[in-house]
């Protein structure tokens, strides 16, 4: 499938998209502005379907030496395609290209499919972020892949 970089006309698509992935998690249309304000220091793709509209979509933070993935996220239709492989490519792409030596994200610790996808792209866990996740206070594993 083609990528795209992130429009401001597709915010409205990823808050329905991030609420129904992510539940009280979600990022706001507010988030979603800010966000897109950053560039050029963050980056944002989305993976469109045939309407244009995002099936997929992932960010980050290109601060230097470490990039911090920000979000990723694949429509509960388009799971299993490998759009979040896709994704994941093109961050750390994007990452060798700014300079950084690194990438890291958080993840929660029961999200096992995300974790799968990291571990098959080179990722460990360096650390725990006990109680990140609010409300209800789920652990975050704080994910490293070293580029060089």
């Amino acid at each position: 499938m083609s990528m795209r970089p992130m429009r401001w006309t597709d915010i409205d698509v990823l808050v329905g998209l991030d609420v129904e992935l992510f539940g009280a998690d979600a990022w706001s249309a507010a988030t979603w502005w800010a966000e897109l304000r950053e560039r050029p220091r963050r980056d944002y793709a989305v993976v469109p379907d045939g309407d244009d509209h995002p099936l997929a979509y992932a960010g980050l933070d290109l601060g230097g030496d470490v990039a911090d993935i920000m979000t990723i996220g694949v429509s509960p239709r388009a799971q299993g395609q490998g759009l979040g492989g896709q994704l994941l490519r093109w961050m750390v792409e994007r990452a060798v290209e700014d300079g950084a030596i690194a990438l890291i994200l958080e993840v929660r610790e029961s999200n096992e499919a995300a974790r799968t996808l990291y571990e098959h792209n080179g990722f460990e866990r360096i650390s725990v972020r006990r109680g990140y996740y609010q409300p209800g206070g789920e652990d975050a594993l704080v994910l490293r892949r070293l580029l060089r």
